[in-house]
């Protein structure tokens, strides 16, 4: 196959992430989210809410790093952060589905969305640390615009959503200010157990 083909063999591919429903409801309340309308999102995340990152992020490799997180849901499927069993699985299925899918590209751009990916798992530059933060506090705003239902829906407490997003933190102390404000203001309103 030549590279023209390759990269649209694998823009085909990508297609199906529009198809993979995501637990969270989008603001109006009416249906699901799907992963690549989360993954839009939260890259202008990045973009309107960059000046909340840390001194000299580099904001597009951080919308790159969002565009691409959630391509291994093609294959592994959205792996409910709340349910122990499939969480447990989900770095192996999610490997084995980045290594499928990464290299459905010709070679110099599987290695480099392959490593954008990868940067966005280990969390350990500041421009992973910031996009972490954000597909963290996404969630968050929506669940708290339709008043808790899927944190209702499976019974979630403040302390799972605390150790969920925690590490929003280390992404952006602000907005992790705004978030710890929030799940207080969900428990208070019933949206999420104490």
């Amino acid at each position: 196959m030549d590279r023209l083909s390759q990269q649209l063999s694998f823009l085909l591919e990508i297609d199906k992430l529009k198809s993979i429903a995501r637990q969270t409801l989008i603001s109006d309340g009416s249906r699901r989210e799907g992963d690549a309308e989360h993954c839009w999102h939260v890259s202008l995340f990045a973009l309107v809410l960059a000046e909340y990152g840390p001194a000299g992020l580099d904001v597009s490799r951080t919308i790159r790093m969002l565009l691409v997180h959630d391509l291994v849901e093609i294959d592994a499927g959205d792996t409910y952060c709340y349910d122990a069993a499939a969480v447990a699985t989900q770095t192996e299925r999610e490997a084995a589905a980045a290594g499928r899918i990464f290299a459905l590209l010709p070679e110099d751009q599987s290695a480099e969305l392959r490593e954008l990916w990868e940067e966005f798992e280990a969390r350990q530059t500041p421009e992973a640390r910031f996009a972490a933060a954000l597909d963290r506090v996404q969630p968050v705003l929506l669940n708290y615009h339709t008043q808790g239902r899927a944190w209702q829906e499976h019974g979630i407490s403040r302390a799972q959503v605390i150790a969920r997003c925690g590490h929003i933190e280390l992404g952006s102390p602000r907005l992790w200010e705004w978030v710890s404000a929030m799940i207080e203001d969900s428990v208070r309103k019933g949206y999420l157990q104490p």
